[in-house]
């Protein structure tokens, strides 16, 4: 039910994040083009969080549409309630809850530029959600040491490929802040090497580089013949199979495909992604002896309970408990 507008024709603003516009929306004249519009360019930093709120309001918006509610200000509680509760068939309880944010910010937004009379989201509630345990799949260290020494480094494709998963491994980096890296993110300090990562919300986080990590980085860094182009992107995008690198960087779904790739090659039968190295580094230096106020810092988390989430030690308890059921 979106379509395809030409947004700066309309409103001056040039974004690629509004190239779809619910009809609702651009039946609402030019203020409330321009205040939707505002409201992901404006508000919202963070590219993964713009996509994600766009995408989400705009599945709201088209369901709307369906129903016969043409105009934004006609939106009532009972539409946000009754969409929510269509959303439980099919969607994560996390899931729903984004999608309520979003509607409710969004409408935020619109109520203070006098788009829309009131906020119809703001009175609804959501799904009860309580978790213990992450869902992240983890792998185990030696599946991790598998994993790196399967990656063929005959070639500076997989010399990236590995510095890359290490650098997730050995800072509980997430993908976002690792492929933002530049050259000069990876510096020395001392009689150490750092690595320094910008995180959500403008957070830079920076962490000494573990031995391993700095042997692969060191590695990939000569074969790329980056060294001296400090303000270039560390992990670079390759030119098609041709094991050369471009200047840009590689794109978070390029690296969700490549760790699908080498974990299959690899013979790791657990469906991964990149969030994994994050929890499978937790979990490893936890297991190791590692305090939980340490993992905290380490993983740039604001609480202690968001880093529980991805300790996994209790996994292995769990299964031998479960084996006791002898019959």
């Amino acid at each position: 039910m979106s379509q395809q507008i030409v947004v700066r024709s309309s409103t001056g603003i040039d974004t690629p994040t509004a190239e779809k516009i619910p009809v609702i929306v651009s039946a609402s004249g030019e203020q409330g083009l321009k205040r939707f519009i505002e409201f992901f360019t404006v508000t919202i930093r963070n590219l993964n969080t713009r996509l994600a709120y766009h995408r989400n309001v705009c599945a709201f918006l088209d369901w709307c549409t369906e129903r016969k509610v043409d105009k934004l200000g006609q939106i009532q509680p009972v539409h946000v309630a009754a969409y929510v509760e269509g959303l439980q068939d099919s969607h994560s309880v996390p899931s729903i809850k984004q999608h309520l944010a979003a509607i409710r910010m969004l409408f935020d937004w619109l109520v203070t530029g006098q788009v829309v009379p009131i906020n119809p989201a703001t009175s609804v509630k959501g799904p009860r959600y309580s978790a213990r345990r992450g869902k992240t799949p983890v792998l185990t260290a030696e599946e991790t040491r598998q994993l790196l020494d399967s990656i063929d480094t005959s070639h500076v494709v997989g010399l990236r490929d590995r510095a890359l998963i290490a650098t997730m491994v050995y800072t509980f980096g997430r993908v976002g802040a690792v492929v933002q890296m530049r050259v000069k993110d990876y510096y020395s300090q001392g009689k150490r090497w750092w690595v320094r990562l910008h995180e959500k919300n403008g957070k830079r986080h920076e962490m000494p580089t573990h031995h391993l990590l700095e042997e692969y980085l060191d590695e990939y860094i000569e074969e790329a013949g980056i060294a001296s182009d400090k303000k270039g992107h560390l992990f670079r995008s390759a030119k098609g199979r041709t094991k050369q690198l471009t200047n840009r960087p590689l794109a978070q779904q390029d690296v969700h495909r490549m760790i699908r790739r080498r974990a299959k090659e690899a013979g790791i039968e657990t469906l991964i992604g990149c969030h994994t190295f994050r929890a499978t580094g937790i979990t490893t230096y936890l297991q190791n002896g590692g305090t939980l106020e340490k993992a905290q810092y380490m993983a740039n988390h604001e609480s202690s309970r968001t880093t529980g989430l991805y300790d996994r030690r209790t996994d292995e308890v769990t299964l031998d408990e479960v084996e006791r059921i002898v019959i």
